[in-house]
């Protein structure tokens, strides 16, 4: 009895990439791989995780492709079936799936001269404006925690409502790896998806400054520089921070957002620091970023950090014990870039050397990224500690009072929380008895002085700094 055709097919395919690659690459990726079905010139194959199928996307597709291809002709394709928990149905994936995100073509006003596109080659009839979205940063995949609850449910309302409500500008900021790149761009990506009609545009700040610089090299080019970005109707401008002391930029964009934001047009930008700590950015421009909401994204507490690894895990068809998450979720303390890369990191392991995910496998991975457990440090456990070192009352150390050795274990605790931790003056000084965002910056050039000329005063933060583990 002969074998299926789907089979005879893949078995041809595998022949020829076995040549191609190397003997232990082949066995680790290939022989895993199972032909399902054959329709017409579809093939389809299971693979035993998403994290897997990835993997071949980016590793092996021209490779699969061409070989499938020889075999079947032109018009072969690809469909992966994954797993994703023992017991249910597979998900399907198309070969390199996914939707593609399109403005809608521009056409030019009658200025006797073309609008150059800073993203293409000059030269267009109509302007073909791409929405460098990602589309795996969608609000699907990015999960809710007490550390970003505000910003998320502000770029849903954002979504519903683009340019009309009172989140305009949305301002994100806060430490790398906190997810403010994730969540503009699922914010983008949800307004065209109910608003194809509507110019939606990511940029880099970076970028974003190169195409200034380039507007103004060549005459006239920045009149047209600024007239595309005044045709957007949702722009996202990620790391504004970068902006600082590029005078020239900082101009450019300020009319740029007087004009969208005048002309109800949605802005959504991203720093890593609030406003107020922002440093040479024009006062002018800082107050615009203040008109809307501004919304800080923290590092994820425990529980959030469970939720991030179910849900990354589950997406890549591993079913991770608790054991395990809560593990991870304890030793990594930075942020949901980290937290993720990690995870990666022991899937890779666990396909490589095939063995089992397990607390052991877990404990060997991680001890190798990270390399000495320390606890993570928080504006509430400077707090603990600075109060424990002068053996002061919790609840007075927050009170109103302005006793001497009170007012000055405040400031040590404001000093180094702006020194050890992600947090935004305005965020410690609310969580250090309900101050102000100045309040908390007098305090720090306080300690600053202090440490330069009172030896006893340095003594007193160095050893602070020894129980924390952060010096």
């Amino acid at each position: 009895m002969s074998e299926p055709k789907h089979i005879t097919v893949w078995n041809s395919c595998l022949n020829i990439i076995s040549d191609i690659i190397v003997p232990q690459s082949f066995k680790t990726w290939f022989h895993p791989i199972k032909a399902v079905k054959l329709t017409g010139t579809v093939l389809t194959i299971e693979v035993p995780s998403n994290f897997f199928r990835e993997y071949l996307e980016e590793h092996y597709i021209a490779l699969i492709g061409k070989a499938l291809k020889r075999v079947l002709g032109k018009e072969a394709k690809l469909e992966y079936n994954v797993r994703v928990i023992s017991g249910e149905e597979p998900v399907v994936y198309p070969q390199q799936s996914g939707q593609e995100l399109k403005n809608r073509s521009l056409p030019i006003p009658n200025r006797g001269n073309k609008i150059s596109n800073p993203f293409v080659i000059p030269g267009l009839r109509q302007l073909e404006i791409d929405p460098q979205l990602n589309l795996n940063y969608q609000f699907s995949n990015f999960i809710e925690g007490e550390c970003n609850r505000l910003a998320r449910s502000a770029g849903l309302s954002i979504a519903e409502n683009p340019g009309k409500g009172a989140f305009n500008p949305l301002f994100l900021y806060g430490g790398a790896g906190l997810g403010k790149t994730h969540l503009a761009q699922a914010i983008g990506i949800e307004v065209k998806n109910k608003f194809p009609e509507k110019i939606v545009l990511y940029v880099s700040a970076n970028r974003f400054m190169t195409q200034y610089m380039d507007a103004i090299t060549v005459q006239n080019k920045l009149t047209d520089f600024l007239h595309f970005y005044q045709m957007i109707d949702l722009l996202i401008i990620d790391d504004v921070h970068e902006f600082s002391g590029k005078a020239g930029t900082q101009n450019a964009f300020f009319h740029i957002f007087s004009h969208l934001h005048s002309t109800n047009k949605q802005l959504i930008l991203t720093s890593d620091k609030a406003p107020v700590d922002l440093q040479d950015l024009e006062m002018r421009l800082l107050s615009r970023f203040k008109w809307g909401l501004l919304a800080e994204l923290l590092p994820p507490d425990f529980d959030t950090k469970v939720k991030i690894l179910q849900a990354k895990g589950y997406k890549d068809g591993i079913k991770l014990s608790t054991e395990v998450v809560e593990y991870i979720a304890d030793r990594v303390n930075t942020n949901v870039r980290e937290l993720e890369g990690t995870l990666i990191s022991l899937l890779a392991h666990s396909t490589l050397t095939h063995k089992k995910i397990d607390l052991e496998l877990a404990e060997g991975v991680i001890e190798k990224i990270v390399s000495k457990f320390t606890p993570e440090i928080s504006v509430e456990s400077i707090q603990q500690v600075v109060c424990d070192y002068f053996k002061i009352d919790c609840e007075k150390f927050s009170s109103a009072s302005r006793k001497r050795e009170l007012v000055q274990a405040r400031q040590i605790a404001m000093y180094l929380s702006r020194n050890h931790t992600n947090d935004s003056l305005a965020s410690i000084g609310s969580k250090i008895g309900g101050r102000d965002h100045t309040t908390v910056l007098y305090a720090y050039n306080t300690v600053c002085d202090l440490l330069d000329s009172d030896q006893t005063f340095r003594k007193f933060v160095g050893e602070i700094e020894e129980k924390l583990k952060i010096r």
